[in-house]
Parts: C-alpha cells; sequence; structure tokens
C-alpha cells in the first residue's frame, strides 16, 4: 500500500517498480494499492504504473461530487484492469503529519445503494466509528451501523483506522461484514519501535544496513503476524 505522499519526486518511478519486483520473488499474491488519492491525475498515474487497486477518497466532498469523482476514478482505472475502492461517510482522525484532526461522519445506510450503482466501485470504505492516526481514547465501533452497511453493499466493505481499535471490536466487524481492515499506524509503531532498537544496540559508527534495518524489519514482521492472526486471513493467500 503507497500514500500520495510515498510517490513525490521520484517516488511514482521507483515504489511500484521496486514492489512489482519483489512480487515476482514469492508465490503469494500481491495487490498494488494506491491509498486515500483525492486526485484523478493521482489515480491515472498509478494504474499506469502498474497499481492493481486504487482508492478514490471523496469522502470530503457532498455526495453528488463523491459519486462523480468516484465514477470518473473507476473509468480511468477500468482501462487497465485495476479495481477502485472509495469512500462514503468519512474516517477523520489526524492526517500523516499529526497536525490536523477531523471529525468522522459515520456512513448514512440509505446512501450505500445509490453510491455503488452509479459509481461501479469495487469496494467500499465506510465509516463506523474508527479514524486514522494514534487513538487519544479508545473507540467505540457502531456494529449496529455495520450490520445494516453489510445488509445493503453489493461490495465488499472495508474499514480503514484499524490501528489501535481493540481485537474484540475489529472481530467483530470482521464477523459482521469488513473484508478488508487498514492497519498503517501499528506499523509506524513497530517500526520506531525497531529503529530505537537499532540506535541503542549500535555499534560501531558505520553500521551494516543489516544492524539498522535488521529491527526494524523484525518489529514490523510482529505486528503484521499478529494482525494476520487477529483477522483469520492466515494461510489464505
Amino acid at each position: 500500500m503507497c500514500l500520495p505522499p510515498d510517490l513525490e519526486g521520484n517516488g511514482m518511478a521507483y515504489l511500484p517498480a521496486a514492489i512489482l519486483a519483489a512480487a515476482e520473488c514469492h508465490d503469494i499474491p500481491i495487490v498494488l494499492h494506491l491509498d486515500h488519492a483525492t486526485g484523478l491525475d493521482e489515480i491515472a498515474r498509478a494504474v499506469e504504473r502498474g497499481f492493481s487497486s486504487v482508492m478514490i477518497d471523496g469522502s470530503a466532498l457532498p455526495l453528488e461530487e463523491n459519486i462523480r469523482l468516484t465514477r470518473a476514478a473507476v473509468e480511468i482505472a477500468r482501462r487497465r484492469g485495476a479495481s477502485v475502492e472509495a469512500e462514503l461517510g468519512h474516517v477523520g482522525g489526524s492526517d500523516l503529519e499529526a497536525t490536523t484532526l477531523r471529525e468522522s461522519v459515520l456512513t448514512e445506510p440509505a446512501e450505500v445503494a445509490e453510491f455503488v450503482e452509479r459509481t461501479g466501485v469495487d469496494a467500499l470504505a465506510v465509516s463506523i466509528g474508527t479514524a486514522h492516526g494514534v487513538y487519544r481514547s479508545l473507540p467505540r465501533l457502531n456494529i449496529d451501523r455495520l450490520r445494516a452497511l453489510s445488509a445493503i453493499s453489493s461490495v465488499p466493505l472495508v474499514l480503514h483506522g484499524g490501528s489501535g481499535t481493540p481485537d474484540d471490536q475489529i472481530r467483530e466487524s470482521v464477523r459482521h461484514g469488513i473484508s478488508k481492515l487498514n492497519i498503517y499506524a501499528d506499523v509506524r509503531i513497530a517500526m520506531g519501535r525497531g529503529l530505537r532498537e537499532a540506535a541503542a544496540r549500535r555499534r560501531r559508527d558505520d553500521p551494516l544496513p543489516g544492524e539498522v534495518f535488521g529491527p526494524i524489519r523484525r518489529a514490523v514482521a510482529e505486528v503484521v503476524d499478529a494482525k494476520i492472526d487477529l483477522l483469520g486471513s492466515a494461510g489464505r493467500a
């Protein structure tokens, strides 16, 4: 998964190529996904570079504008065989720089069927009480709202802001309709923990790459492994 800031400068040339090259070395399915794009130019560049999945985020827009933007993104992605995720309602929280906070707006069940039909989207991110970034207090997911959304939606539902959400609530959300969970802050926290460990264990002024990145890789892998088990996804690739 890449975010637009990851692709600034030459990132769009480097990152997708590196990920796709690494994917050829493994016998498990690999999805190259662009998350939270807000413009059609970003979508077009991503699918041209080999992204197999893109998210267009018009969740801060009025419904009609979100529908128009999402439909246009779907038309662009279809030409390259890529799938499209969109967001209805709005998952708030902090931005990547942790400088601003936005309130969440729960997804309205009455809007789901029309949105999916008019956009042709492949997956729908919904807002049921999570938030992006690190929580200041534990969330309480609205599982009743999720049940209503799942009963109406004809496409898989996605939950953003999964980091820090209690495990029992994650399991409940999967049980009642969530097919994909986005977990980013938890991975960044693990990366920071591994970086601090690497710095504390540094034995020389010119450490080898393995000494620096080994603890980071292990810390991230532990978190990812735990999340795979939590979601019941082990062995299902």
